[in-house]
Order: C-alpha cells, then sequence, then structure tokens
C-alpha cells in the first residue's frame, strides 16, 4: 500500500514512542490511505487518497 496521499500529499511523519522511563525509540505514524474510485472530469478515476481527503470529498459532493 502506498503511504502517501494523491490529493493532498499527506506522507509518514516521524516522532518517538516514550516509555514509562521516559526511554524514547523512533517510529512512524502513516496516514489511512485508502483505494477509492473518484470522477475526474466525467470519467471514473481510481487513486489513492487518505481518509481525510474522502471525507471532504463526500461532504462536497453531497452539497453541490
Amino acid at each position: 500500500m502506498r503511504s502517501r496521499c494523491e490529493i493532498c500529499g499527506k506522507g509518514t511523519a516521524f516522532g518517538h514512542n516514550v516509555s514509562h522511563s521516559n526511554r524514547k525509540t523512533n517510529r512512524p505514524w502513516h496516514p489511512n490511505i485508502q483505494k477509492t474510485t473518484i470522477m475526474v472530469r466525467g470519467y471514473a478515476r481510481k487513486v489513492y487518497a487518505c481518509t481525510r481527503c474522502m471525507r471532504t470529498a463526500r461532504k462536497h459532493a453531497s452539497t453541490s
């Protein structure tokens, strides 16, 4: 699965796991990327999009 949204460009973020003893280990946070179908100029196109973009697209489609 891809780790970057094709719509907004959101990708992997990095940070630390912090234990009770305050040791820090590196870890990634991956966006929730899903394969979805969107309409582009009247044609259906499959893209990898984050769920935030999918939600926003659904909200804008219902108001138009």
